[in-house]
């Protein structure tokens, strides 16, 4: 395994620019691979790092200054992603201001395909007595103290990109997150694994949300989501009225405004693990996520199908919670505790489907799962998982 290290500000040390391609990466098996980082210049993105891997079927950036998150993806030519109203990103957490217009300000950043959602909390901006709870948390927004590359010259030959992220301060939490995102040559599946570490001498809460976010050309008309659904339940009014088609996504519509359902999925028995997908209207094309459920147990569609300049977006939304306010969440015992030295390990798998034989296997994965049970649908929300009435 060689390792390169990007930043480490234990030791001041931090590299501007760094590629590496083919088998100068250590072995034959990486031709066509490459790996590089690079800083961005000019508007909100100044002073934001960069670093795209191309396993040679796969290509994504991970952004090591907005808390590891991913940036955008590709595959076979085909975009994963979409097109956030914030055009001139990725932002610089430095123009984000977390509490503006009562607490939303995350949003001024948000065109990841993969954005973090927590520590300390995540969902709806609420107060806590005089606080300001804003939306999504600080995750996102906060640059990593330390990025490494590590490449594998053994089989299968691992390319992994390793991140620290702190969110910890005086009275305040004191959550280290470490993630290693990975793929291998050829590969179309990456892997973003993330390990939550209690940095204090005493337990620390913390709740954690992957907001994974799609748009053309997974997402068109007549796009489907696809899951082994336990219990589905829509989150408010808004999503009530389109629970019929929940799983069913309509064209560009400006003025939309926006659903969410919240779901308990089923998942196999021996690994414990479950997978959603989300397939274009002609089921050639699609994205999957693979994950364990005992991880992260709670489970959010949003559907946000407004116009094409105002983001038309789904986001695949695996989590230790539901993105209720925090408290709400916290008194039906979805915020997580970590003991003095405690850990949660969080992991999930992104693989694209780029062609019909993959999109059907996916889905005859998930029709096995369901088989197991019928779903269980609510028309209206309920508590547990939302606030009634």
């Amino acid at each position: 395994m060689r390792t390169f290290v990007l930043t480490d500000v234990s030791h001041d040390a931090w590299v501007e620019s760094f590629a590496i391609e083919g088998e100068a990466l250590g072995s034959p098996a990486f031709r066509g691979c490459s790996v590089a980082k690079r800083r961005l210049h000019g508007g909100r993105r100044e002073g934001v790092d960069l670093i795209e891997i191309d396993n040679g079927a796969l290509a994504f950036s991970i952004i090591p200054t907005r808390g590891m998150n991913i940036w955008k993806a590709s595959c076979g030519g085909d975009r994963i992603g979409w097109d956030s109203p914030t055009a001139d990103g990725p932002v610089n957490p430095a123009y984000v201001n977390l509490l503006d217009l009562g607490g939303i300000g995350w949003l001024a950043g948000f065109d990841e395909l993969l954005a973090r959602c927590g520590l300390m909390s995540n969902g709806a901006p609420h107060r806590d007595g005089d606080t300001i709870v804003p939306l999504h948390g600080r995750i996102a927004n906060i640059p990593a103290s330390y990025v490494a590359i590590h490449i594998d010259d053994k089989p299968p030959h691992e390319i992994v990109v390793e991140g620290r992220v702190d969110e910890s301060f005086l009275f305040g939490a004191g959550v280290r997150m470490t993630t290693r995102i990975s793929t291998v040559p050829g590969s179309k599946r990456l892997t973003v694994r993330d390990e939550f570490e209690n940095l204090k001498d005493q337990p620390v809460e913390m709740q954690i949300l992957y907001h994974w976010n799609f748009g053309p050309p997974y997402l068109e008309e007549g796009s489907r989501f696809v899951a082994p659904v336990k219990t589905l339940i829509p989150r408010d009014p808004r999503a009530v009225e389109g629970l019929a088609a929940y799983d069913v996504y309509g064209p560009p519509e400006p003025g939309f405004a926006e659903q969410a359902y919240f779901f308990e999925l089923l998942a196999d028995g021996d690994a414990g693990k479950t997978v959603a997908m989300l397939r274009n209207q002609g089921g050639d094309k699609g994205v999957a996520l693979r994950y364990p459920l005992a991880q992260l147990p709670c489970f959010t569609l949003w559907k946000n199908t407004a116009g094409a300049r105002d983001g038309y977006v789904t986001g695949l939304e695996p989590a230790a919670n539901y993105p209720n306010p925090r408290p709400f969440e916290k008194a039906r015992g979805r915020v997580l505790t970590l003991p003095v030295n405690g850990r949660h390990v969080a992991e999930t798998v992104l693989e694209a489907l780029d062609d019909r034989s993959a999109v059907a296997k996916v889905e005859a994965e998930i029709g096995r799962l369901q088989a197991h049970a019928a779903p269980v649908v609510h028309l209206s929300p309920r508590e547990p998982f939302a606030a009634e009435g």
